[in-house]
């Protein structure tokens, strides 16, 4: 997996080492244009987290559990890949000190730029 992270964001590194724990071996790149990345792989601004990640021809964005990562790759949807907009607490590199987590929901990223549910 190759992540594209701004070279100054400390929860991008959190993401990292949650998917290294899950077994991925992640090659980090830092950039310093990400807009230009997210626009190349089809990321809608809308959906736009802090870190683009690409995997065996999909892309996720954002903070989404390993856990989903495996079972995208192992489905192989007819698909973009996966999104989790914004960075909701809780999420691999977002934990909080007190444990809190908030709702959130991983989105499959249609070749249209559309999404639907795919983990919550």
């Amino acid at each position: 997996m190759v992540v594209h992270k701004d070279p100054n964001c400390g929860c991008c590194n959190g993401w990292i080492r949650h998917l290294q724990q899950a077994g991925f071996k992640v090659t980090a790149k830092d950039e310093t244009d990400m807009a230009a990345v997210k626009q190349r792989l089809g990321v809608p601004s809308s959906k736009q987290s802090c870190h683009t990640a690409e995997i065996g021809g999909y892309v996720v964005e954002g903070h989404v559990p390993a856990e989903h990562i495996k079972h995208l790759l192992a489905a192989r949807p007819k698909a973009r890949g996966l999104v989790l907009p914004g960075m909701p607490i809780g999420s691999p590199g977002m934990e909080a000190p007190d444990g809190r987590v908030d709702a959130y929901t991983v989105e499959l990223l249609a070749g249209d730029g559309g999404t639907k549910p795919f983990a919550r």
